[in-house]
């Protein structure tokens, strides 16, 4: 059954009211046709619950926009959608995939996260490449998707919006990583589910990192939202040294500011016993909040990323598999996940949105009963990255 404009409805009454599932939700490929977004296919996704996102076909299948009732949700940064044509991986120093952010959802990978960094590449055994430099959070997010499918499904009386594609990073001499990935959202359904896949198609052993650069604007980000985590430890800020001069802690966001310099924490938290992890941004002004849910034993990490510079102004919710330390940190440490030829990870994860009062004092409440989060806006970093074992 589904609850859609104040009546419970089954696939048959659906079916009697109209000539189309479209008149309730669907997914729908379109192309985008004008400046530098002219080209990327996207999918849009309509619940008919009030819940709209666009899925980037040509940008690894991330998320663009999400919106609830006409309320945007997702950060719309600067320099707008841009094709993958455009993008230059190597500019700026390995900055210039900022040109290219922007959307609810970015994905950082698959053999790379964090800064520029330059790395080993003797793994690979290819006498021309003995080093590899990296640019910002990797390649995938720039790299098109081959759509395998989409469309509207029925199970009895539910009905599931989906998606699938596959995305592959690969080079002659080095890595050969796929993600495959699977969105769904319910008709009806105030929650978008993320199932990912990557899978090492190639036969030398290869680092793999990864992380989900989950962006909030406004007007879902205003003056007085409040960050929620399940939070056992501050374990590092990047702001350490000018810690407390913006008047900008971890809790509580200010207004857009003319002159932020982004702050950017790593956070230990702690797993319900399902093992989630939930993480939440609540606007009480607007009754209105996004949770994001993820497996504390597929990411272990999370950061949170404050850019609250006007024109800019956004907030990062990123569940990672790696300190904030590096690439190179990660293989001195022995916890670089080196994927074996075949060898696949798994990665889930949900964005709900919360709607009305009720739905964020139950977030909250369920955030709280997993682990209190420090009172002080400000707390003292602990400098302790948890050894990450089980790997490879």
């Amino acid at each position: 059954m589904v609850e859609l404009f104040g009546e419970t409805l089954t696939r048959d009454d659906i079916r009697r009211r109209s000539g189309q599932l479209a008149a309730y939700g669907g997914v729908r490929l379109m192309e985008l046709a004008d400046g530098t977004e002219r080209g990327i296919r996207l999918l849009e996704f309509r619940t008919g619950s009030g819940l709209r996102f666009t899925v980037l076909v040509d940008r690894a299948m991330d998320i663009a926009e999400v919106e609830w009732r006409g309320a945007s949700i997702g950060w719309h940064g600067p320099s707008g959608l841009r094709a993958p044509a455009l993008h230059e991986p190597e500019g700026e120093g390995g900055f210039g995939w900022a040109r290219s952010f922007t959307g609810f959802l970015v994905t950082c990978g698959l053999d790379h996260i964090l800064a520029p960094e330059e790395v080993d590449a003797s793994h690979y055994g290819y006498p021309g490449i003995r080093t590899l430099r990296h640019g910002l959070h990797g390649r995938i997010a720039n790299i098109p998707a081959r759509l395998t499918g989409y469309g509207e499904t029925w199970d009895g009386d539910r009905c599931i919006l989906w998606a699938e594609g596959t995305v592959r990073q690969a080079t002659a001499f080095g890595e050969h990583l796929v993600l495959t990935r699977r969105i769904e959202a319910d008709l009806c359904g105030h929650e978008i589910r993320l199932i990912d896949r990557v899978v090492n198609q190639g036969f030398a052993s290869t680092p793999h990192m990864f992380f989900y650069h989950v962006n909030l604007g406004a007007p879902l980000l205003a003056e007085g939202a409040r960050y929620l985590a399940p939070i056992a430890d501050v374990v590092w800020a990047a702001h350490a040294a000018r810690y407390r001069d913006q008047g900008t802690g971890y809790a509580v966001a200010p207004a857009p500011q003319d002159r932020f310099a982004e702050q950017v924490w790593q956070h230990e938290t702690a797993a319900d016993a399902r093992g989630e992890v939930p993480v939440a941004l609540l606007n009480d002004r607007l009754g209105l909040g996004l949770q994001v849910t993820t497996r504390k034993d597929q990411l272990p990490c999370l950061y949170q990323w404050q850019h609250f510079q006007a024109g800019a102004y956004a907030l990062g919710i990123e569940p990672s598999t790696h300190h904030v330390l590096g690439n190179t940190a990660a293989r001195e440490r022995g916890e670089m996940i080196w994927l074996r030829a075949g060898e696949d990870r798994r990665y889930d994860a949900r964005f709900t949105v919360l709607d009305g009062a009720g739905a964020l004092a139950n977030a909250e409440a369920r955030i709280r009963a997993i682990a209190m989060q420090p009172d002080d806006p400000y707390p003292t970093p602990s400098g302790k990255f948890r050894p990450l074992t089980g790997r490879p």
